[in-house]
C-alpha cells in the first residue's frame, strides 16, 4: 500500500506554496475539458482549489484525468503556479493559483450521482437522507459541523478553565419510573428487556460526589414521526 502524505488542505493554498511541489487530496467538484487542457476544482472541507492537467507537463496523468468524474477522490501532486492574467476567481480564497498537477492517483471512482453536491435549496430531503454520505459532504453541511465542534470545544474549554470535569454517563440504561415519556430499546440478549433514557437517574448520582464541579455534553435523542417512513434520528 502506497502512502500519501497530503501538503495542505485545498483551501489553505496561498502564496506561500508558489513555484513549490506540493500535495492535495479531495474530491472532484468540477471538471471542465477544453481540448488541450482539462480543468478541475477540487474539492475538500476547506474549500476549492483549481487544478490543470497538460499533457506537457505529465502525459499519463492528463490521460488519466479523461476518466474523471465527479466525485472522484483522488491525489495530485503538482507545482503552484499563478493563473493567467483574466482568469483569476476573486470569490475564491485560492483564486490567484493553480495546480500543475504531475501526478494523479485515483483513489476510488464514483458512479452517477443522485443529487448534485452544490445543489443546495433543490434537493429532496429524503433523497438527501437517503444518500446521507453525499449529503455531509455539501458546503452547508460541513459549515454545520465545524461550528457545532467550535461551540463544543469553546464550552468545554471554558469548563475546563473554571475546574470542572466532564464526566460521560450512559445513554440508556434500566428504565426507572417517571413522569416523562421515555424511548425505549429491546434488548436483543435479553428478550422482554428493554432499555431506556436514565433521565435524572445518573446526574442525582452524581451529586454524591460533588454537586458543582461537573458537565456533559449530552446528546439528544428523538423520534421524528412527521417522516413517512417513521425513522428514529439519533
Amino acid at each position: 500500500m502506497q502512502f500519501f502524505e497530503r501538503t495542505s488542505f485545498c483551501g489553505l493554498v496561498d502564496a506561500r506554496f508558489l513555484s513549490k511541489s506540493i500535495t492535495l487530496c479531495g474530491w472532484v467538484h468540477r471538471r471542465r475539458d477544453h481540448g488541450g487542457l482539462i480543468f478541475i476544482d477540487l474539492r475538500d472541507r476547506s474549500g476549492l482549489m483549481q487544478i490543470v492537467f497538460n499533457p506537457a507537463f505529465d502525459k499519463k496523468a492528463h490521460e488519466d484525468a479523461h476518466h474523471l468524474r465527479s466525485e472522484f477522490c483522488i491525489s495530485v501532486t503538482g507545482t503552484v503556479v499563478d493563473r493567467m492574467p483574466g482568469t483569476t476567481n476573486e470569490e475564491l480564497a485560492t483564486g490567484k493559483w493553480e495546480l500543475q498537477v504531475t501526478k494523479l492517483t485515483i483513489f476510488s471512482a464514483c458512479k452517477a450521482l443522485p443529487f448534485m453536491i452544490d445543489e443546495d435549496d433543490h434537493v429532496d430531503e429524503e433523497l438527501r437522507l437517503k444518500y446521507r454520505y453525499l449529503d455531509l459532504r455539501r458546503f452547508q453541511m460541513q459549515e454545520r459541523l465545524a461550528l457545532r465542534h467550535k461551540v463544543i470545544f469553546a464550552m468545554r474549554e471554558f469548563m475546563d478553565k473554571e475546574g470542572f470535569y466532564e464526566i460521560e454517563t450512559p445513554i440508556l440504561t434500566k428504565n426507572t419510573p417517571g413522569g416523562a415519556r421515555e424511548f425505549l430499546v429491546p434488548s436483543r440478549h435479553y428478550p422482554g428487556s428493554i432499555y431506556a433514557l436514565p433521565q435524572s437517574l445518573c446526574s442525582q448520582l452524581l451529586c454524591f460526589f460533588h454537586p458543582t464541579i461537573k458537565f456533559r455534553a449530552s446528546k439528544f435523542m428523538t423520534w421524528h414521526t412527521y417522516r413517512t417512513n417513521f425513522t428514529a434520528h439519533i
